[in-house]
């Protein structure tokens, strides 16, 4: 069903009030990005978005604006986007702040997120109209799973790629996990800054203090109390992605190729238990100490974790073909979006940021058949050649160029 949207904020024309209706009462109970209202966000100065079908494709030409859309629904998702770090990339260059409005409806209700974006201080949220204290108190009010052309980098990247990826996923199934991730980072930092002042003296001859010593053993314990929690989410959130990526995996391949996930820890442990999984932390710890006071840096820990994938018993990595890589990351984003859906009890966003243009037929075939009308989804792409006629007659289409949004004609 697609209803033409206005992009004005102002209300909706009367022949489209009966058929809105219809569409939202269809809708009810399911998670559902209603509207959109981005102020000086990326290239948008100020764009009202009123998502009106399931699915909304937006097609236009490369650099116009289709990926920031997208960023900054992942943004209210995750409080992160994977394309930048720095939140001034984020604003209007002759704006000071940039902000993010969004209304959704959930099973419980609609809930209403703002987010403001500063080029310089800090981000601020509100729910419902109240700001919230803390940044994660806005984790789970959007739940959403990511796929772009540089997921690839998934399989082919380094392993804080992998270790990003399970992290992005833990926070959508659990929202307090950003609390527990942040609280490990903070320690290795801190941590890491005493190791480095430590070797610094070393190195000048100068005797480390005993107070130093006594506080590097304070942060040894911290850190292993925090890794512990990271460690073990880590592995049971894979222990249930696996079987679902697996069943994907086989589905898309035809049944021809075995697809193997390791959780390869930097610390190894094997029962569930915090005291053990700490102690185990403790151990290594001071096994590598001496390498540590040479390093200057943290040797131990979770940011050097490491996640493995094997088709046919041969790493992916190395040896697997594009092909396959690519139905490794599929396989992997559809588990996501399952497990979400699990877990959190309504079927989570999907933003498919051009990712048609790197799948075959096949893999495009297996992956609109699977949304249907299961997910309300966005998908950027540059043209509408992939989409069966009848996935067009139920899609929302909107072209974008140069930061500016309307109906496909």
């Amino acid at each position: 069903m697609a209803i033409a949207p206005s992009y004005s904020g102002k209300s909706q024309p009367w022949q489209y009030a009966t058929i809105r209706t219809l569409f939202w009462e269809l809708t009810k109970g399911v998670m559902y990005l209603q509207t959109l209202h981005l102020r000086n966000f990326r290239n948008y100065r100020d764009q009202f978005v009123d998502f009106t079908a399931q699915k909304t494709i937006l097609i236009g030409n490369n650099a116009q604006g289709k990926s920031n859309l997208l960023e900054a629904v992942e943004l209210l998702s995750t409080l992160k986007t994977h394309r930048t770090s720095r939140d001034a990339d984020l604003v209007q260059k002759e704006a000071a702040i940039a902000s993010l409005q969004a209304r959704i409806s959930r099973s419980y209700g609609v809930a209403e997120l703002n987010a403001v974006v500063r080029s310089r201080g800090r981000r601020t949220f509100s729910l419902n109209g109240e700001t919230l204290r803390r940044h994660i108190d806005a984790l789970g009010t959007i739940n959403a799973v990511q796929f772009s052309c540089l997921d690839l980098d998934l399989v082919r990247g380094g392993p804080d790629n992998r270790r990003n990826w399970i992290d992005g996923l833990l926070v959508q199934l659990e929202p307090i996990y950003a609390h527990v991730s942040q609280q490990y980072q903070q320690v290795l930092k801190q941590r890491n800054a005493l190791l480095k002042k430590m070797r610094k003296l070393d190195r000048d001859g100068e005797v480390i203090p005993q107070e130093s010593r006594q506080e590097l053993l304070l942060w040894d314990t911290q850190l292993a109390a925090a890794g512990s929690r990271v460690t073990r989410r880590r592995s049971r959130g894979l222990e249930r992605l696996l079987p679902l990526a697996q069943a994907w995996h086989r589905d898309i391949s035809g049944d021809t190729e075995h697809l193997t996930i390791t959780y390869n820890p930097n610390v190894s442990w094997t029962e569930d238990d915090p005291h053990k999984v700490q102690q185990a932390f403790l151990e290594k710890i001071e096994q590598r100490r001496t390498a540590e006071k040479h390093q200057g840096s943290s040797m131990v820990g979770t940011h050097r974790d490491e996640i493995d994938f094997e088709i046919n018993g041969t790493p992916a990595r190395f040896y697997g073909s594009q092909g396959q890589q690519r139905t490794l990351v599929l396989a992997l984003k559809l588990a996501e979006l399952q497990l979400i859906e699990e877990i959190i009890g309504e079927p989570p966003l999907l933003l498919l940021d051009d990712v048609l243009a790197e799948l075959d037929p096949s893999r495009q075939n297996q992956l609109l058949d699977t949304i249907q009308s299961r997910f309300q989804t966005l998908i950027t792409t540059t043209h509408l050649n992939s989409f069966a006629a009848d996935w067009l007659k139920h899609s929302q289409i909107l072209t974008v160029e140069q930061g500016r949004l309307q109906n496909f004609s």
